[in-house]
């Protein structure tokens, strides 16, 4: 999942942000490179230090095709702490923070974490509920994140769609991407709308006035809301 999801950003034209660590990161920087796409690792170390050592080869890769980012100095080497620290980064740069599997003591949470702080989108592949590598993200699935049940679940919520498919722009929260899936059945009236979306009759007006303003749908005389 982590090649499919990864790879589809890249090719829509998302850069795939990671930490270049063992399994899922080095995963995500492949496919984005397989791809032809753009890709950023964040280190717990010195820019120039490959992290874990099996990453020689990839390190090298990722500098010369996409970008390598610590706040480290060159030369330093990893300790305790740098790597939570680095994921602080991974959230700042990210518009959505994808989390494919992660248990309760995961660096992957600690991620989700910041970019919840940060006010950024949180997203959950699910995974077996009797598996303990599942456990911490069914919880933040469980707790409200955006769940992942399709590679196209990834790309709207990056405001992106598959090369040459007309997609969803970006939109800038959770409402906004809430009333715009619930336009993929089709027109529909205020209260409509609130139904389809779960929102409040007051925040779903807000929200649809503002994708009015940014001419993303209209409001018919009629009263029906529709996407352009």
């Amino acid at each position: 999942m982590t090649a499919e999801i990864a790879g589809a950003l890249a090719r829509a034209g998302a850069t795939v942000a990671s930490g270049m660590a063992l399994g899922i990161d080095a995963a995500a920087h492949r496919a984005a490179l397989d791809a032809d796409g753009a890709t950023v690792a964040v280190l717990g170390t010195g820019a120039d230090v490959a992290y874990p050592r099996a990453h020689v080869a990839l390190h090298e890769e990722i500098s010369r095709r996409g970008a390598i980012l610590s706040e480290m100095p060159p030369g330093a080497r990893s300790h305790r702490g740098s790597f939570p620290e680095r994921n602080r980064i991974i959230a700042a740069l990210a518009t959505v923070t994808i989390v494919i599997e992660a248990p309760f003591d995961s660096g992957a949470l600690i991620t989700a974490n910041r970019a919840l702080e940060l006010g950024r989108e949180v997203a959950v592949v699910p995974g077996p509920i009797d598996s303990p590598q599942s456990q911490g993200s069914n919880a933040w699935l469980r707790d409200g994140a955006h769940p992942i049940v399709a590679v196209a679940d990834a790309l709207t919520l990056a405001g992106l769609a598959p090369p040459g498919v007309p997609g969803a722009p970006r939109l800038e929260s959770d409402s906004e991407l809430r009333i715009w899936r619930a336009l993929d059945d089709g027109d529909a009236t205020m209260d409509e709308l609130c139904t389809r979306t779960g929102l409040p009759v007051t925040q779903c007006l807000t929200t649809v006035t503002a994708l009015e303003l940014r001419g993303l749908i209209e409001c018919a005389l009629t009263g029906e809301i529709r996407r352009f």
